[in-house]
């Protein structure tokens, strides 16, 4: 049998989160720009956990932002679908399965447009959620003209100005507007975006003031790992054990993250769904938890990317399986990273605590977070992420941080390339090639072709086309690097780990 509502009162499985019939009675009260796995597996889940609690309640209506693909699933299934949470909480397993039945209905803002801005005179509808991905927030001089707008920022306005006109304007009919793009100020940019559209439209001075004044575009910064579909095997195997089919299945972490930035007293009192959520957090500023997580998740991906693949892991899962790479990481975060991003804002607790979450989730079984994908633009994460940790480093203690040589080693090893015909390029180590997915590739295929490997190394950190700066002016920097570099070369990166490890255990 397929997941619907009819069937709810048939099913029963341990430990099963399903929802009561008297939650499809609520009013929709969220319009969501995006059918996508994230919003299902975060602030959908943050929004059914709620009203299973009796505090929200509130339901979402959900934008298909292309006419491709059909919603066949969301209506057969009556909006339901099942979340499965897997991973590690506090080093402990965790396992949980959820029915979500915060989805009221989807429709198209192609096809049923009308449709979806009727909601727009409802006052129970006051949240505005997206993910249209990075270039869903862009101005298109076509919807300036255009009856029914194509653009998300477009589709917007649009449903601001109809909510305008339906409330005559009061404060009080104002939205909370909640883009989750991962774009720094996704919501400024967003709102830049809207009232320049309507600017150009010619919209009329009041209409610009209520849009202003009366809706808060709220920045945000979202954090989970919610993967794809899952494989056809694990899918149908798991449909056998709840007794039911459900097309729309999706797997989470468990640690999960909502960061909204406002200082309006009303928003908070609008996202109702804070007070039984801990990972929403609702602040005045959100740039300590976008530091947190650039610091030290992305940024202890970008050094140990490299790193992993030359040690022969394909998954993040499978390496910090290796008691030496758990040490490298744990050394890498506790040790080097960690007392960079305690300031004012972030404790030496928080960034801790963070720690211990990051390593929960690099551990989780479940998740097959591929290295080579990680990798794909790798000097310019290095750049964004890296470089500023290592500056910092030497500006407060002055010392050589040998993770973070290690680190570089790994990195200018893995770019070493051979160019292919076709312009791209192919790094080989251990007999395994791979396709090298970096738009700076070809600056370090250049270096490579220097004969001399100290002149090489040397280069490649002084190069600011690579890095932004030259690296060779921290104190013995280079020096680390440099034999790094040469012991994966000469004895594989296994032997090297292997060597650091012995070394900082002796120093310990």
């Amino acid at each position: 049998m397929q997941l619907s509502r009819k069937i709810l009162s048939k099913l029963y499985l341990p430990g099963l989160d399903a929802p009561q019939d008297s939650l499809f009675t609520l009013p929709v009260r969220v319009l969501q720009f995006g059918t996508g796995v994230l919003l299902r597996g975060l602030p959908d889940y943050f929004i059914d956990k709620a009203n299973k609690q009796n505090v929200f309640n509130g339901r979402v209506l959900i934008v298909k932002s292309t006419d491709n693909g059909a919603v066949d699933a969301f209506k057969e299934q009556d909006g339901l679908y099942t979340l499965l949470e897997r991973g590690f909480v506090n080093g402990v397993k965790s396992e949980k399965t959820y029915i979500n039945a915060s989805v009221s209905s989807v429709l198209s803002a192609v096809n049923e447009w009308e449709a979806i801005v009727q909601y727009a005179a409802d006052p129970a509808m006051q949240i505005i959620i997206s993910n249209t991905t990075e270039v869903g927030i862009v101005f298109l001089q076509t919807d300036v003209d255009a009856q029914q707008p194509s653009s998300f920022p477009g589709r917007v306005l649009d449903f601001l100005q109809k909510r305008y006109t339906a409330f005559e304007g009061t404060e009080e009919s104002g939205m909370v507007i909640i883009p989750t793009e991962l774009i720094p100020d996704n919501g400024t940019k967003l709102k830049e975006i809207v009232l320049r559209l309507a600017s150009a439209k010619g919209l009329s001075g009041d209409f610009l003031r209520w849009l202003n004044t009366a809706n808060d575009f709220c920045n945000s910064l979202v954090d989970c790992i919610v993967p794809g579909k899952m494989a056809v095997q694990e899918h149908t195997a798991t449909e056998k054990t709840l007794g039911y089919e459900d097309q729309l299945m999706i797997m989470t972490e468990p640690y999960r993250l909502w960061a909204i930035e406002t200082v309006r007293e009303r928003t908070q009192q609008i996202l109702s769904f804070s007070k039984v959520n801990p990972g929403v957090v609702i602040a005045p500023d959100i740039n300590k938890f976008r530091e947190l997580k650039l610091r030290l998740l992305n940024g202890t991906h970008t050094f140990s990317c490299g790193l992993a693949h030359l040690l022969g892991f394909k998954t993040v899962k499978d390496a910090m399986g290796d008691p030496d790479f758990n040490e490298y990481i744990s050394h890498l975060m506790l040790q080097e990273i960690a007392p960079l991003v305690v300031s004012d804002q972030i404790s030496t607790t928080e960034a801790t605590v963070f720690v211990e979450q990051v390593i929960d989730r690099f551990k989780n079984p479940y998740i097959e977070h591929l290295w080579l994908n990680i990798t794909m633009q790798y000097t310019s994460k290095m750049t964004m992420r890296t470089v500023p940790l290592l500056a910092k480093h030497y500006e407060i203690s002055g010392e050589l941080p040998d993770c973070m040589a290690l680190g570089f080693a790994a990195f200018i090893v893995f770019m070493r390339s051979a160019k292919e015909t076709d312009g791209r390029f192919r790094g080989e180590y251990n007999g395994q090639s791979y396709l090298i997915q970096d738009d700076k590739a070809i600056l370090l295929y250049n270096q490579w072709q220097e004969n001399s490997f100290e002149n090489r190394v040397v280069n490649i950190l002084k190069d600011e086309a690579i890095f932004g700066k030259d690296l060779t002016l921290y104190p013995g920097f280079v020096e680390a690097v440099q034999q790094y570099t040469m012991l994966i070369q000469k004895d594989g990166a296994t032997t090297t780990l292997h060597s650091w490890v012995a070394k900082n255990n002796s120093h310990e």
